[in-house]
């Protein structure tokens, strides 16, 4: 089997990425007669069911409160089993990881969501769940569409390596009493959206309409605004094997979204992560800003459910709404664990009806157990609410991001985040980077449509 590096549209090797693809034998384990061993070829063991097990949170920070409820309410069950419990910020999760699968000291359990679920799985760092699920209490209770989001994500060989916790999706988080002071109608349309953000801002009185992501996490808000404006409705064109990313619509679209820095938005946006804008939109006296349903409880908190609502992505033209797939998260066994009995057992926990229902609640997210889904609490979540409904009632289309390429974290994120601040700044025009992105892209495909035959 040929195994090939990817490089960047610079020439530039992208390691992390050749590694996960040095390892797709993975995939094949059978075919090109792998044992099945993890990274290291430390296959790890069942163990007896008790003591001591590592949990990864892959929010830490946002979700540690929650989590440790989670944690304790599993002891309490399972007393022979203690979880110790490590932290980990969002953005710093997959280069841990990273890091451990190559030098030891993985957790037995962490999280894994669809967006770096392939480059695991490639590096032969998780197990397999399905044997597991299909005998568990579980089977049958999980949301089929968060189960099959994870599966395609896993690289290929059709395999669950994540038990899905929750979905999330992209909000539309506005000030009602702003809006209704300027005398504004709600922001269901970007032809309103935009207007708002201009009318809502006086740059002397550090009133801003909108703030936009510029730091970690800025490409998947760029490209749910891109997609969301221009209305095309596929990732690749009809021969699967080039990105739309660079579409003139596209290009058009992003242009008029990333002209807002610093015209109706703080300067500062230009670093800012999801924490920093989330607690910046808070404090301050900005119209709207963007991100998921994990920030609801956040804006409750600072401002009263009385002061803002959360409404799905705006339309375009026709009613029509597209948006960029948000990845599912989940909980992954690793395969060095040596206590995997104990660490299915918290992963069985940790997504039945009353934990998930728990957990989601907090987070502010879509529950993945069925019965958690119909918990009264959902009701009363209004913006969790409505972006289930958007789903299921036929008005919005999604628009399947790639994570089964195991280069997708690398390019979304690493090789791209820079270039956008660029685009922000003036420094790189929105087509020039679209381009440059769509060539990486491309190159991505093209290495994996080999690798898969």
């Amino acid at each position: 089997m040929k195994i090939s590096n990817l490089r960047s549209s610079t020439g530039r090797r992208r390691t992390s990425a050749a590694v996960a693809l040095g390892a797709v034998l993975a995939l094949t384990a059978t075919a090109c007669g792998d044992d099945g061993s993890g990274a290291g070829g430390d296959k790890g063991a069942e163990g007896d069911g008790k003591g001591k097990i590592v949990f990864w949170d892959n929010n830490g920070g946002v979700r540690t409160d929650i989590w440790k409820e989670v944690i304790a309410d599993f002891e309490k069950a399972n007393p022979g089993i203690d979880v110790e419990y490590v932290g980990i910020a969002a953005t710093e999760y997959q280069s841990k990881v990273d890091t451990a699968i190559q030098g030891g000291g993985l957790p037995d359990v962490g999280g894994v969501g669809a967006a770096m679920l392939a480059g695991f799985a490639a590096q032969q760092a998780l197990d397999p769940l399905d044997d597991r699920l299909e005998k568990s209490s579980l089977n049958g209770k999980l949301n089929k569409d968060m189960v099959e989001s994870l599966r395609a994500a896993g690289g290929g060989d059709d395999r669950l390596y994540s038990i899905p916790t929750s979905a999330n999706n992209g909000v539309l988080y506005y000030r009602t009493d702003l809006f209704e002071k300027a005398g504004l109608e709600e922001p269901t349309t970007w032809d309103r959206f935009y207007e708002a953000a201009e009318k809502l801002t006086n740059k002397r009185k550090n009133e801003f309409g909108y703030t936009i992501r510029g730091g970690a996490g800025s490409i998947a808000q760029a490209l749910d605004a891109m997609y969301g404006q221009s209305g095309i409705t596929t990732f690749w064109d009809s021969s699967g094997k080039k990105a739309t990313v660079n579409d003139p619509k596209n290009v058009e679209a992003l242009e008029k979204y990333a002209g807002l820095f610093k015209k109706v938005t703080p300067a500062a946006d230009l670093n800012n992560d999801f924490t920093k804008m989330v607690a910046q939109w808070d404090s301050g006296t900005i119209g709207m800003l963007n991100h998921n349903l994990g920030s609801y409880q956040d804006h409750v908190k600072a401002l009263g459910a009385e002061k803002f609502r959360g409404i799905p992505q705006p339309t375009g033209p026709g009613g029509k709404r597209v948006q960029v797939s948000n990845p599912v998260d989940g909980l992954g066994l690793f395969k060095s664990s040596k206590n995997k009995e104990a660490a299915w057992k918290f992963i069985e926990y940790a997504t039945s009806h009353e934990a998930n229902s728990k957990f989601n609640e907090s987070a502010g997210q879509v529950p993945s157990h069925t019965d958690a889904a119909k918990d009264a609490w959902i009701a009363k979540a209004e913006p969790t609410k409505l972006a289930a409904d958007a789903l299921n009632d036929g008005s919005t289309t999604i628009v399947q991001l790639p994570y089964y390429l195991p280069d997708w974290n690398t390019i979304s994120k690493a090789d791209n985040e820079p270039n956008f601040q660029k685009v922000l700044n003036g420094d790189l025009s929105a087509k020039d980077f679209l381009d440059r992105l769509a060539e990486q892209l491309n190159e991505a495909q093209a290495e994996w449509d080999e690798q898969m035959g």
